[in-house]
């Protein structure tokens, strides 16, 4: 009896664990089940609130501090307010493609890991870069409270002229959809939304409101549109954000083909379409594939209007937006969410920004390529040799992309320099240098050498340092960025001229770039060295110099083609340059889906591509 009553007593237990277990069973849902379920809960103004997102005060561009965000909110790219009563959290967002940036918005914050450009991670081959990268981009800004990366900008490189290439990993779709995919799958990873931009064809910067880029269908499908569509499959991203530029007439953020037959219905993509800042001119947007509106202030300056608050409620109570249409971009939002789990944050993470120096150490190391070496490199740590160390501000650091992709680290910057320019991004064109000197990076590995350093100021003044000295290492710099392209691939202020003049005197001339673009290097025939450092990061001016000493192998290879000419490219000169702000311009992608090296391989016959050849 006794045993009989143990057996009962262990069967009630069994049972109540089984049924228990398939009680958490029925509460587990999937992201798309819970979204639906929320939305239904919602308020019109609850829905209505999430499908827009708001800049923070930005002094640089103009923009002051909105009433709609509450003081106790930090400054972000983007904020939409959540709704409590039903666990939707804040959604804040912030530029984060080279680290978690901060432009004007958080006077308090003390700073970022600065990583180095995509195109430099691009030019590694090293996916495991972007992933690494990823995570630790997400932690620092979850640990500030982000929950949404503004990060992946996969537009493929067509132009070497474009000012945003360094924030763009190759030419190649495949390429650049493998690396894309690696950091936003880093990024989520981190319970933080990741997005892929700037779909698409957000290939040129200059008067890029106005600009209309036309294209094969069938060839963007071959190019461009297959490195999202590969991307999308190997990471799903929360978010995709359209660009500013029209394709075939149609604005990307209002482009039904691209938005609804595209990227919903062929791809079958789940999560929200939100656009960039400043890029809604009208409500109908809505009916035509985008979710949210971000950065609503901006529309303001641009088009006069906000697109998603009055005009779209308007619309919504004459039942000419449908409420099933703004049901499902709600439920968008709310499944990328879900999805990576942004809605519930146990607790901030710890970050180390040591180890995330070493990430960004690691991958400088890796995507620095060796474009020439004429026996000149690696260059002797156990002679007393004289070295003069010219140019590019060596002195003080490295440079970094600006725009929305500039990181403050968190000693700060070495220096800040105002460039200026016409249009809306014209203020935030700044040469930018990170506390990282070559110069004081090659004494500590050249403790037997005496270095020298001359600005690059006059001509004169620098071939008098190099003719005394056994070697000459010149770094050539140049200011790019979002908001406008390059005229031509010269290097400003008078670098090529001097290096040129300076490789007269003193044959044992290195030269080190520090470009997110191919150079035109009409000196590289009297120099014995070349290294392409691109924009290297907070801790690029030590792998510079490890490169430069033989400490580190200099393993990258060139995710670009480098043209000897301009003429080699299939546009030798693109028509918005030069125009005024607000110009609508055209461009005529007539090369297809022959993106970068298979153009040069279908033009072979009459082009030289020995650069690309040298990678």
């Amino acid at each position: 009896m006794k045993n009989h009553q143990i057996l009962k007593q262990g069967y009630i237990v069994i049972c109540i664990f089984l049924l228990h277990n398939l009680a958490i069973h029925a509460q587990q849902k999937s992201p798309d089940q819970r979204a639906k379920e929320t939305e239904q809960k919602m308020t019109d103004d609850e829905r209505f609130s999430l499908i827009t997102s708001l800049v923070g005060y930005v002094p640089s561009l103009g923009i002051p501090k909105d009433s709609r965000i509450p003081d106790d909110i930090s400054m972000s790219a983007g904020y939409t307010p959540g709704i409590p009563r039903l666990g939707i959290p804040n959604i804040q967002s912030t530029d984060a493609s080279m680290g978690v940036t901060n432009p004007g918005y958080r006077p308090d914050d003390k700073g970022a890991t600065a990583m180095p450009s995509s195109i430099l991670l691009g030019a590694s081959f090293n996916q495991d870069l972007a992933y690494q990268s990823g995570i630790a981009i997400a932690k620092e800004a979850k640990s500030r409270g982000f929950n949404v990366l503004l990060a992946g900008g996969i537009n493929l490189i067509r132009d070497p002229r474009n000012g945003r290439n360094y924030e763009y990993y190759s030419e190649d779709p495949y390429a650049t959809a493998l690396f894309g995919a690696s950091a936003v799958n880093g990024i989520q990873s981190q319970n933080v939304v990741s997005t892929l931009k700037h779909y698409s064809l957000n290939n040129n910067e200059v008067n890029r409101h106005w600009l209309n880029a036309v294209i094969d269908p069938a060839a963007h499908r071959e190019s461009d549109l297959l490195s999202f569509q590969l991307a999308i499959e190997k990471s799903n991203p929360g978010s995709i954000m359209s660009g500013y530029n029209k394709i075939n007439g149609e604005y990307a953020s209002g482009n039904d083909y691209l938005l609804n037959e595209v990227l919903r219905k062929d791809w079958g993509y789940k999560g929200w379409v939100m656009s960039d800042w400043g890029a809604v001119p009208g409500w109908d947007y809505a009916l035509k594939g985008l979710d949210q509106e971000s950065g609503i202030q901006l529309d303001v300056m641009q088009w006069g209007a906000e697109a998603f608050t009055d005009s779209l409620k308007n619309a919504y109570k004459k039942g000419i937006f449908p409420k099933a249409r703004l049901s499902e971009m709600v439920q968008r939002i709310l499944r990328s969410l879900y999805a990576v789990g942004a809605d519930y944050w146990k607790e901030k993470p710890v970050v180390d920004m040591e180890k995330h120096n070493e990430i960004a150490l690691n991958a400088a190391r890796q995507g620095i390529v060796m474009l020439k070496n004429d026996k000149i490199l690696p260059i002797a740590t156990d002679k007393p040799l004289k070295i003069a160390v010219i140019g590019g501000f060596a002195q003080l650091g490295i440079p970094c992309g600006t725009g929305s992709g500039s990181v403050m680290p968190e000693a700060g910057y070495a220096a800040k320099i105002n460039i200026g320019g016409p249009g809306i991004m014209g203020g935030g064109r700044t040469l930018y240098l990170l506390p990282n000197s070559p110069l004081e990076e090659l004494k500590k590995l050249l403790p037997n050498a005496t270095i020298d350093y001359d600005p690059g100021y006059t001509i004169a003044e620098s071939k008098i340092l190099a003719k005394r000295s056994d070697l000459v290492i010149v770094f050539g710099v140049r200011v790019e960025g979002e908001g406008f392209d390059m005229p031509d691939l010269s290097l400003p202020w008078g670098q090529d001229e001097l290096i040129k003049e300076l490789s007269t005197v003193n044959p044992n001339t290195i030269v080190v770039l520090e470009t997110g673009n191919p150079s035109s290097m009409p000196w590289r025939n009297n120099v014995k060295g070349i290294v392409q450092a691109w924009f290297s990061g907070q801790a690029g001016g030590t792998a510079i110099a490890e490169i430069l000493t033989g400490k580190t192998n200099p393993s990258g290879r060139l995710p670009i083609t480098f043209p000897e000419d301009l003429n080699q490219t299939p546009r030798p000169t693109i028509p918005e340059i030069g125009t005024p702000w607000g110009t609508p311009t055209t461009i005529v992608y007539n090369e297809g889906s022959d993106v970068g090296y298979r153009w040069f391989a279908k033009k072979k016959s009459n082009t030289n591509v020995q650069f690309w050849l040298w990678s």
